[in-house]
């Protein structure tokens, strides 16, 4: 196990809203894939520090080192405070409005690092080794006029123009260089990649002046739409502005985050890739936009869903790319080393062939909220939704592999069941409220019978508690929602003695893990971070607001120095683990924060149709 690679936590996201590329504290982009979030790598350092390919911008000696973002932007700024001086760097993937694109020439994807001397001098270095295919293609960069770098292979371009000036190592596979500057000087290193198009160069001068202010505009012209006005506003932002970067904005999917095989447990097996739109994640992830304000993202899950699920349609895959491709199989890439020797590292998830059955409930759940808030569907929209209905009526009685996707085989899980018959209530809902047209009767009987059986096999009376999954005594995280979702009364006594006995199995100095059973896999897992927020919900609703927010606060302190979170946290390290940043880990602080609102009495309109019930 090696212990040369930076914690989880010491990382910072940019993005276009295609991709997103991970920042260390250093200075150094060790994680990015083009075209697409779910593209091979041209820098996978993380992966693997001697193959993987890095681009790092930062002092050459020892330096204190503090970032942020730009208000309300994903715009990072990084300050370095050295013995001699202090310099900042600002790192962004430059975003405009498809009008402007329409107009003018742009990089398929661009990278922008500007450099700026605050004071005193300091040494800025620059190494660049950019690796294609996950560390497997070695590129031979060539020197060009007026500070120019090009690397090619194939229809792949990868240009560079630094201010630094740079030096070819001898096999041509990196740059190096370095600049002393002075209080008042400004460089920049503009990058771009281009595949198959024609190769534009990265802005330079008052270009990449001009394109880094528009792009802080632009994020916050987005933001300016939040309509959260409460406590813990900040981190209710950070993990808004968090998922739009984690929505591919040419389909509307939202990916589960950027990147894959971070380890669960380090140096161990749990390693997924999550580059890729679960259907749940992305519910979750819109209802979450809806909440703050962001209606646009709801037509576009709409029309991406339409178009995802064409093939597959009245049933739903739990997964898709970010276009809608069904086909996403799980390989292993053999040569990389994986994060600090947690093998193997995997592309795809084999996770697209299990049955789910709470996708069909997140997302018609997510479709109802749209309407709440004047979304309107048309009757395709309409059809597609009854035919989930219809799919959730031959399903339900099925087992299938539950919303924590483990391999050890198929169970009949309590929330599964109980999404079901959240996908059957909002139907008859929408029905009713003359949004489509239902076989209402049908449906009404169906989840009837789902609420009759879920009672009877999935409570346990001698541990006067819910459990994970039928004739087990098992116990799961997810049985939280079941006063979310309206199923139970989030104050009466079946839910009260649920969380009791969800905490005192699960929870772990203020952090809650998803199972403790054996799912299959060597190794232990983390602390789940929405599961911690869920327990946050939960507390809230049964009636204890100032514990909530104690736990609340607790767990924003969790969260690393810019306010991202992974999927899972380590109780004894406060480590963070598992991919990066983790979308279902923020939507658990919006709903938590909402809910919290909500229950300390503030008349917020958007906590007010969570479909949470008080």
């Amino acid at each position: 196990m090696r212990n040369d690679y930076p914690p989880i936590s010491d990382y910072a996201a940019i993005g276009d809203c295609r991709s997103a590329a991970l920042v260390s504290r250093d200075g150094s982009i060790d994680w990015l894939c083009l075209p697409r979030f779910d593209s091979p790598s041209v820098f996978a350092a993380i992966l693997d520090r001697e193959r993987g390919g890095f681009f790092r911008v930062a002092p050459s000696g020892p330096c204190e080192i503090a970032r942020r973002y730009v208000d309300s932007t994903n715009v990072l700024e990084t300050t370095f405070r050295t013995a001699t001086g202090v310099a900042r760097t600002t790192d962004l993937m430059p975003v405009a409005n498809e009008e402007r694109k329409g107009r003018e020439l742009w990089p398929e994807h661009e990278i922008l690092r500007r450099i700026e001397c605050l004071g005193g001098e300091v040494e800025m270095e620059v190494y660049y080794e950019p690796r294609l295919a996950y560390g497997g293609r070695r590129l031979a960069i060539e020197a060009h006029p007026h500070e120019t770098f090009i690397a090619q292979a194939g229809a792949d371009v990868l240009l560079l123009r630094s201010h630094i000036p740079l030096e070819i190592a001898p096999d041509r596979a990196s740059a190096h260089g370095r600049r002393t500057m002075r209080a008042g000087e400004r460089a920049v290193i503009g990058w771009s990649f281009t595949s198959g198009w024609p190769a534009v160069m990265p802005a330079d001068g008052e270009n990449a002046e001009r394109e880094i202010e528009e792009s802080i505009a632009w994020w916050q012209a987005w933001a300016g739409q939040f309509t959260y006005d409460w406590r813990f506003r900040d981190a209710v932002l950070r993990s808004a502005l968090t998922l739009k970067l984690l929505t591919y904005a040419p389909s509307g999917a939202v990916v589960a985050a950027p990147t894959t095989s971070l380890p669960e447990h380090i140096g161990g097996v749990r390693n997924w890739d999550y580059r890729y739109c679960w259907l749940r994640d992305a519910s979750v992830t819109l209802r979450s936009l809806l909440d703050l304000g962001f209606t646009v993202e709801g037509e576009s899950f709409l029309s991406w869903l339409l178009h995802a699920t064409r093939l597959t349609q009245p049933k739903l895959q739990i997964l898709y790319d970010v276009y809608g491709g069904h086909r996403v199989p799980e390989r292993i890439l053999r040569d990389l080393e994986g994060y600090r020797g947690s093998r193997p590292v995997r592309v795809g998830n084999g996770a697209s062939n299990q049955l789910q059955l709470d996708v069909y409930g997140e997302v018609i759940e997510a479709v109802r909220q749209y309407v709440i808030r004047g979304g309107r569907i048309d009757r395709t929209t309409g059809r597609l939704l009854v035919g989930l209905g219809e799919s959730v009526c031959r399903f339900w009685r099925e087992p299938d592999e539950g919303i924590w996707e483990p391999r050890a085989g198929r169970r009949h899980h309590t929330h599964s069941k109980v999404m079901c018959w959240v996908a059957l209530d909002r139907l008859v809902a929408l029905h009713d409220g003359g949004h489509l047209r239902a076989p209402v009767e049908r449906f009404r009987r169906e989840r009837d019978a789902v609420r009759r059986d879920v009672e009877t096999r999935g409570w346990d009376a001698s541990l006067e508690s819910y459990v994970a999954s039928y004739d087990e005594r098992q116990l799961d995280a997810s049985l939280l929602q079941l006063g979310f979702v309206g199923f139970e009364d989030p104050a009466g006594d079946r839910m009260k003695r649920t969380r009791r006995a969800v905490e005192a199995q699960l929870a772990r100095d203020g952090l809650v893990y998803r199972y403790l059973a054996d799912d299959g896999l060597p190794g232990k897992e983390g602390a789940f971070g929405i599961c911690s927020f869920w327990a946050v919900e939960a507390c809230a609703l049964e009636g204890d607001v100032d514990g909530a927010v104690r736990r609340f606060e607790s767990l924003l302190a969790r969260a690393n120095d810019v306010g991202l979170y992974s999927e899972e946290i380590d109780p004894a390290s406060g480590e963070l683990l598992g991919n990066f940043p983790q979308a279902f880990t923020h939507t658990g602080l919006i709903g938590a924060a909402l809910t919290l609102a909500r229950c300390a009495g503030q008349p917020q309109e958007q906590a007010a149709g969570t479909g949470r019930k008080v």
